[in-house]
C-alpha cells in the first residue's frame, strides 16, 4: 500500500507498507506529485513498515517518473524517513547526501515524535 496525504500546506506525507504493483506505484507517484506541487521550503514524513521491494511493473513506473521525481526534491528541504529496518534508514540518510538542498534522516519507526521535532526544527 502506498498513501499520500498533505496534513499541512508545506508538508507531505507518505506511507509506504508492503509490497506493491504497478497500478498501486503510479496511483502513488501521481498523487505525490500533485500533492507537492505548491510545495516550497516543505518537509515530508516517509512511513515505511513491512518493506517489499516492488514487483518489476511498478519498478518500471518508477523509472518512468524520475525526471519529475528530481524536480518534486527541490521543493522539500528535510525528509525523515520512518522504518524498523536499519538498512532502509542508512540508504535514505545516504541518498540524502548525494542530493544537495535537501536533508534526509532515519529515525526508529516507534521515534515519531523525535522525527517530527526534526522536520520542525531541524534538530534531532
Amino acid at each position: 500500500m502506498l498513501t499520500i496525504t498533505k496534513p499541512e500546506p508545506n508538508r507531505v506525507d507518505i506511507d509506504l507498507s508492503g509490497k506493491i504493483d504497478s497500478d498501486e506505484m503510479a496511483k502513488g507517484l501521481d498523487d505525490l506529485l500533485d500533492k507537492s506541487q505548491d510545495v516550497n521550503a516543505g518537509t515530508m514524513l516517509y512511513t515505511i513498515t513491512s518493506f517489499a521491494f516492488p514487483d518489476l511493473g511498478a519498478m518500471a513506473v518508477e523509472m518512468a517518473r524520475l525526471p519529475k521525481m528530481f524536480g518534486l526534491l527541490g521543493r522539500f528541504d528535510r525528509c525523515a524517513v520512518l522504518c524498523d529496518t536499519a538498512w532502509i534508514r542508512t540508504a535514505a540518510e545516504i541518498e540524502g547526501a548525494m542530493f544537495p538542498g535537501i536533508d534526509i534522516k532515519g529515525f526508529e519507526l516507534n521515534d515519531r515524535e523525535q522525527a517530527e521535532a526534526w522536520l520542525q526544527s531541524g534538530i534531532a
